[in-house]
């Protein structure tokens, strides 16, 4: 069957997939996400990032500024006990303009990273004096310069890139500090908003990590963050690729149905334990999923005449906190990626940890077909598409929301006539006709994910609720016990 793509930014995939910013294009060159099958060619609004809309780090900063929770540059006392421990003082925030940046010529002509090292001992002193150093240096848009080779803190050797985007950079490095361990260390702009909005994500990381001591949770791991002349930087650990590259580069094939389950078994899990501790992600979607080792066997697919990768390891952890929200906290009206944004959200309804649920459903759906469920730029046709899927949407929703100019006399307001309405019309069906067969597993599948898909969120089930499901009574005693979803050797 005939796919067309769905557009994909050209800028690289980074470690955590932190994609705050896409650029607009309208070349299919760049194509790389399948839309539903057979579609024909888009008017030009629908070339536009899938992500275009999100911009995590610079609307988090924007709609907490005047917040009461927002904690702000004139509030650092209370902020830096919280995250930025007595041993992190020496390393504050001190101008680019004052610090001292000596020159020295290494005896193989090798440049290294000078940084201020707080420690006394002799033996940093001689180890230090061992790497040649250069001044540090941004690029114009405040993105830190760094080669391979280059040392930070002392600790980290970067020993590759990992990828580039509008918030920084991600490389890989080794961790001399622990044995020379891998690590995906990222390095936020030395800008503002960017620094302010890195200070919350590591809050949330700090909270995550005080919960879930053992990693049982199957969060992303933060192990270190400092400022490094005004660049915050996280240290994570190394994973292997996000599950939406891995769809990427495996041509769409969907995942088959058991690495399905085992994927939203892991994923019910790790968002349970968020949302009992009050914490809403707001962002989930393929890409803020990874792969604790994304090696694969190469195997041929009689049925389709063609090969196909398959993961030896479906164990993830869960990325990317950038736009996570305690309940305390000031909600933004939008949030979530266009394609996994709940009705609630677009109809703003107001949100909590259910919004969610409903993106994980989108995200099970894509992981089962190789494409996305709800393939759109728009609210009015996102919620024509919602309503062809799943159903009329609850009158009570639509008396309640502010969004009146989308209905009429209780209706959506959708001209089918068009060429997006004929798009809606063509390749929108009932949820279930998506379905690739009709054994009892599949049918289960989408039992669960139609309960995830509710539009009332108080009727959405929950994750706790969920990993009761009997379509995860097919799980291996291994995959139940998530034991090997724990060990974070790649």
């Amino acid at each position: 069957m005939h796919h067309c793509k769905r557009y994909r930014s050209p800028e690289p995939d980074p470690y955590l997939s932190y994609r705050w910013k896409r650029r607009r294009s309208y070349s299919r060159e760049h194509d790389g996400r399948l839309r539903h099958p057979a579609r024909r060619e888009p008017p030009p609004r629908r070339s536009r990032s899938r992500s275009h809309d999100r911009l995590p780090y610079q609307r988090r900063y924007r709609e907490h500024r005047d917040s009461a929770t927002y904690r702000c540059e004139e509030r650092s006392s209370s902020f830096g006990e919280d995250c930025y421990g007595t041993s992190r003082s020496r390393h504050g925030r001190r101008s680019r303009e004052r610090a001292p940046h000596r020159t020295r010529k290494h005896a193989h002509h090798c440049h290294k990273r000078r940084t201020r090292s707080c420690s006394s001992a002799s033996s940093r002193s001689q180890q230090s004096s061992k790497r040649s150093s250069r001044s540090v240096e941004d690029d114009k848009e405040g993105h830190l310069v760094c080669r391979i080779g280059d040392w930070l803190q002392e600790r980290y050797e970067i020993v590759g890139n990992l990828g580039e985007g509008t918030f920084g950079k991600v490389v890989e490095c080794l961790d001399h500090a622990r044995g020379k361990s891998q690590v995906a260390l990222k390095i936020i702009r030395n800008v503002g908003k960017y620094r302010e909005a890195a200070r919350l994500e590591i809050n949330v990381l700090k909270k995550i990590k005080e919960k879930d001591k053992e990693n049982k949770f199957l969060c992303v791991l933060m192990s270190d963050w400092f400022n490094f002349h005004g660049h915050m930087c996280i240290a994570f650990e190394l994973l292997g690729k996000n599950t939406f590259e891995f769809l990427k580069e495996n041509n769409f094939q969907p995942y088959p149905l058991p690495h399905v389950r085992h994927m939203a078994y892991q994923l019910c899990h790790a968002l349970r334990f968020l949302h009992e501790n009050q914490l809403t992600h707001t962002d989930l979607k393929p890409e803020n999923i990874l792969f604790v080792n994304s090696e694969f066997e190469t195997l041929y697919n009689e049925h389709k005449s063609c090969e196909e990768k398959s993961v030896k390891n479906t164990s993830i952890r869960v990325a990317d906190f950038g736009s996570a929200t305690f309940d305390h906290e000031h909600h933004t009206t939008i949030v979530a990626t266009r394609h996994y944004r709940p009705p609630e959200v677009i109809l703003e309804l107001g949100w909590s940890q259910p919004c969610d649920v409903w993106s994980i459903g989108c995200i099970l759906f894509e992981y089962y077909r190789g494409f996305t469920l709800f393939q759109t730029h728009e609210n009015r046709e996102h919620l024509v598409m919602m309503e062809k899927i799943l159903g009329p949407i609850p009158s009570h929703m639509i008396h309640r929301t502010r969004k009146q100019k989308y209905f009429y006399k209780g209706g959506l307001v959708w001209d089918e006539d068009s060429s997006d309405g004929r798009y809606v019309k063509e390749n929108c069906k009932p949820l279930k006709s998506y379905m690739l067969q009709d054994s009892p597993e599949h049918v289960l599948l989408f039992d669960l994910m139609r309960r995830m898909l509710e539009f009332d969120p108080a009727q959405r089930i929950t994750l706790a609720e969920a990993l009761l499901h009997p379509f995860f009574a097919g799980l291996t005693p291994e995959e139940r016990s998530l034991h090997s979803s724990r060990n974070p050797s790649r």
